[in-house]
């Protein structure tokens, strides 16, 4: 017996009557929209998006139609023109503002009652024991509730969201609302180090599938779930972007120079390099690092940088585009990253692809594609003696051994983060998910 069964039917009748086939057309996607898709994240383009929007670019060049979703994002400046295309191809749910979310929430109220009032409960159960105020939940609902419709409209019937935290939430109660799946790509670390607070588990019991982006990842999402639900875990790697992976042989250069891109924030361990930088200094070493990117820390850096008297040692150039970030790895012997904390950075991969050893931290997903003395110098977290030794490493070793520790990267990272190889998967996986769903 369904719910609505047990109210009088004359009443439903009264209510439901002129939205019963809207209704049932929500709740059953068509067996002809296989090849739909909805692409839903926070804020989309964003230049630390870019492995968003070459895994969807990449889907359509495998005849995926693919909505582009953003929470937000459509006055962010942007340079990149890649970018700036994207922007014109995606939807803004809080571009209309709150009316247009009040009016979202009537109207599904409406439409499908007692499928609104389903959601709502999930939506205050994800309340409990949240790192977010109520009123934030209630506002993932109403998102649901203005996505929903265009869904079915469109007979888009999966929606794909990327990162764990509030996207997945509204992918969750979308696909409640319009009786659809979703599935989810996880990266860390925050989704891992927030898990109980976003209720991570519950979000990876109702989903079709989980990515997760790493062999590290996957079990990091063992932990936040019973083992009856590991199955739906797979691993799709992050991309490299053509324009790194579609290179002749890259040499390596002789300059002393290290280059580290990322945003300017505590995870990245950016004050730490600094801190080495300083410490190579004072041996008298001549070296340039070069720090791409920026942040909440730029200030701090930039003082750390005055009290040490470093100015001609390390160059800040702020955000830059994919072009410049490449430019600016070709210029220099090796990037750098002594992160704390990460999922598997993108930096990394496309450094390798340049031919590039990499130094970098012994965490999370990095020692899968890194081998310490082979294709860069893997060194413990925080450890600035560490990190200094493997700096000092790097400036000493000749070229003809950096060329063939570059030689090596660019063959793991292509083997590793092909573009084309990780979309195969992914296709593979939505295709199953669908399938299985219209079955």
């Amino acid at each position: 017996m369904t719910l609505e069964r047990t109210y009088p039917p004359s009443l439903w009748a009264r209510l439901l009557g002129p939205f019963r086939s809207n209704l049932r057309r929500t709740s059953v996607p068509s067996r002809q929209s296989g090849r739909k898709l909805a692409y839903l994240v926070s804020q989309y383009p964003k230049v630390s998006h870019s492995f968003i929007r070459r895994e969807i670019l990449a889907l359509e060049r495998r005849g995926w139609h693919i909505t582009r979703l953003s929470v937000r994002g459509w006055d962010a400046e942007l340079v990149d023109p890649a970018d700036l295309s994207e922007l014109e191809k995606t939807v803004f749910v809080l571009k209309g503002g709150a009316v247009a979310l009040a009016a979202a929430v009537f109207s599904q109220l409406l439409r499908a009652p007692l499928r609104f009032l389903s959601a709502l409960g999930l939506a205050l159960r994800m309340t409990r024991s949240s790192d977010r105020p109520f009123l934030w939940h209630l506002i993932y609902l109403a998102e649901a509730c203005w996505i929903a419709p265009r869904l079915a409209r469109q007979g888009i019937s999966h929606l794909h969201a990327h990162f764990g935290t509030n996207p997945a939430e509204v992918a969750m109660l979308t696909g409640h609302l319009a009786g659809i799946g979703y599935s989810l790509t996880i990266h860390g670390p925050e989704e891992f180090d927030r898990a109980p607070s976003i209720h991570l588990g519950e979000k990876i019991r109702r989903a079709e599938f989980v990515v997760a982006i790493s062999s590290y990842g996957r079990s990091q999402l063992y932990r936040n779930v019973e083992q009856d639900y590991w199955s739906k875990i797979k691993v799709v790697h992050c991309g490299i972007d053509t324009a790194f992976s579609a290179l002749d042989r890259v040499t390596p250069s002789e300059a002393p120079r290290l280059v580290c891109v990322g945003r300017l924030c505590g995870e990245k361990g950016q004050l730490l390099l600094v801190q080495a930088a300083a410490t190579l200094a004072q041996e008298g070493r001549k070296f340039t690092l070069v720090l791409v990117g920026d942040g909440d820390l730029r200030l701090e850096i930039e003082r750390l940088v005055e009290k040490y008297g470093l100015a001609d040692h390390i160059e800040m150039i702020g955000w830059a585009s994919a072009e410049r970030v490449k430019q600016e790895i070709l210029k220099s012997r090796a990037l750098v990253l002594p992160s704390f904390a990460e999922g598997l950075p993108v930096v990394l991969m496309e450094a390798m692809c340049l031919g590039r050893p990499v130094l970098t931290t012994y965490i999370a997903g990095i020692p899968e594609l890194v081998i310490d003395g082979k294709t860069g110098w893997l060194f413990p977290a925080g450890s600035e003696e560490e990190l200094v030794r493997a700096m000092r490493a790097c400036l000493e070793t000749p070229i003809d051994i950096l060329r063939i520790m570059g030689d090596l990267a660019r063959v793991r990272a292509l083997e590793r983060h092909g573009i084309e190889d990780q979309a195969d998967i992914l296709t593979g996986l939505l295709e199953t998910a669908i399938a299985e769903r219209a079955s």
